[in-house]
């Protein structure tokens, strides 16, 4: 069965355009188009089809509202945002309304079909630009904190921590490390009065959490 595809932009030379191309694609079918939002959101209650490819700025209803709408009454559809605005506030604002991806329209057209494929197996799909944006944006919410264990522990003791929360014994991570077995000892009680734990256990559990090792080693 193809993939149902309705475009929505208010610009006539891009649907024809996308059509085109749409066209020669297997297993996808452009069913309707539409130039401005609200005949998108009823185009979508009528026709019922599996992919929106949506623009942000159109007349009557914007993108970003029609998107809404449409995911509050056919939240099965699959809105990609197809936009010549890459800020951040308006891809936010589409992912937000439940867009399942967001596209610059200087893509390539094999980028579109990647993305329609994408969202069809439930995945959210960004354009590179898009996605490095978001990216920045994310780590900028989780800064690394006093409490961090790259922050706390050297990379020394990191490599000892990890090796002891992995079960090597003193003796066995002196011959890992090359260092002395007394050395080892001196790393340890340095991680262990950093972290204020005291067991090889609870070592263990901290180093798990915190991602240098795992249970499975």
């Amino acid at each position: 069965m193809s993939i149902r595809i309705l475009l929505a932009d208010d610009h006539k030379i891009v649907r024809d355009g996308l059509r085109a191309l749409l066209k020669n694609q297997s297993g996808m079918e452009v069913i309707a188009e539409a130039g401005d939002g609200r005949s998108t959101v009823q185009m979508v209650q009528e026709l019922l089809p599996n992919v929106v490819i949506m623009d942000i700025a159109m007349p009557d209803m914007n993108g970003i509202e029609a998107t809404r709408r449409i995911i509050e009454e056919v939240p099965t559809v699959k809105v990609i945002a197809l936009s010549m605005h890459s800020d951040k506030r308006f891809v936010v604002e589409m992912l937000q309304a439940g867009a399942a991806g967001y596209m610059l329209k200087d893509c390539a057209f094999e980028e579109l079909a990647n993305a329609i494929c994408s969202v069809i197996a439930n995945r959210i799909y960004l354009s590179p630009k898009i996605a490095n944006i978001i990216i920045k944006d994310y780590t900028r919410l989780f800064p690394k904190t006093e409490f961090a264990v790259f922050s706390i522990l050297t990379l020394r003791e990191r490599e000892v921590l990890q090796l002891l929360a992995e079960g090597k014994t003193t003796r066995e991570i002196s011959s890992s490390l090359q260092i002395s077995v007394k050395t080892v000892e001196t790393y340890r009680k340095q991680i262990m009065d950093k972290l204020d734990i005291h067991s090889i256990a609870e070592l263990t559990k901290y180093a798990v959490r915190e991602g240098l090792t795992s249970l499975d080693v």
